[in-house]
C-alpha cells in the first residue's frame, strides 16, 4: 500500500471519527440545555410562572397554573371595584388580617394594582376549585343582590371580587394572594414577592 493510500485512509478515518464524535457531544449538549429552563416538576414545585395579561378585558378572568394549583387573573371593572366597599359588611374578614396574602395585598382590594386581582383558585374549606361567578345579578343563579365573585358549589362558599370569603360559609379564610410582581405593564411573574426580582420563588 502506497503512503498516498495510507493518508487518504487516515484522513478518512478521522473525518469519520470527528464527525462521529460531534454527533455525541450534540446528543449529550441537548439535554444539558434542556435542564437549564424549568422543568414540569420545577414548575409544580414552585418556579416562577410568567403571565402575559396584555389581552385581558377589563371584566374578564384568565387562568395559569402554579405550584400544580390553578391562579386567577381578574382585570376588575370600575363597577366591580365599586362592589368591594358595598358588601365590606358582609364578608368575614374585609380587612384580610386573618387570611394568607404578602404584605402589600393587604388592602381592600387585595393586590397591588387595583385593577389587577390575581388569586389562587382554591377554596380554603376543603380545596376545590370554585364557580367564576363575575357578573352581578340575578344572571349569576346567585341572588339579586349578588355583586359578583365566585361560588363554591361543594357546600355553598361564596368570595367577593377581591377573594374576600362571606359570612356564614363553610370556608374559614379568604382566597390564597400568591407571591407576585409585574415585569411590566403587560405581564406579572407569579412566585417572585416584588422585593426579590432577582429569581428566588417566594
Amino acid at each position: 500500500m502506497s503512503d498516498e493510500d495510507m493518508d487518504i485512509k487516515r484522513r478518512t478515518f478521522l473525518i469519520g471519527t470527528t464527525c462521529l464524535g460531534l454527533v455525541g457531544t450534540g446528543f449529550v449538549a441537548v439535554p444539558f440545555i434542556k435542564s437549564m429552563s424549568p422543568s414540569d416538576r420545577a414548575k409544580a414545585a414552585g418556579a416562577p410562572v410568567e403571565i402575559d395579561i396584555s389581552k385581558l378585558r377589563p371584566g374578564d378572568i384568565m387562568v395559569e397554573e402554579w405550584r400544580g394549583s390553578p391562579v386567577w387573573v381578574v382585570r376588575r371593572t370600575p363597577s366591580m371595584l365599586a362592589s368591594l366597599k358595598e358588601v365590606e359588611s358582609e364578608v368575614a374578614d374585609p380587612g384580610s388580617k386573618n387570611s394568607k396574602q404578602p404584605a402589600y395585598a393587604a388592602n381592600v382590594y387585595r393586590s397591588l394594582k387595583e385593577e389587577y386581582l390575581v388569586v389562587v383558585g382554591i377554596c380554603t374549606h376543603l380545596g376545590c376549585s370554585p364557580d367564576k361567578r363575575l357578573a352581578a345579578g340575578a344572571v349569576s343563579g346567585l341572588g339579586d343582590n349578588w355583586q359578583g365573585g365566585f361560588f363554591c358549589p361543594c357546600h355553598g362558599s361564596k368570595f367577593d371580587l377581591a377573594g374576600r370569603v362571606y359570612k356564614n360559609v363553610p370556608a374559614p379564610t379568604n382566597l390564597v394572594v400568591p407571591p407576585y410582581h409585574y415585569k411590566d405593564a403587560n405581564s406579572i411573574i407569579i412566585g417572585i414577592d416584588p422585593s426579590d426580582k432577582k429569581g428566588a420563588a417566594a
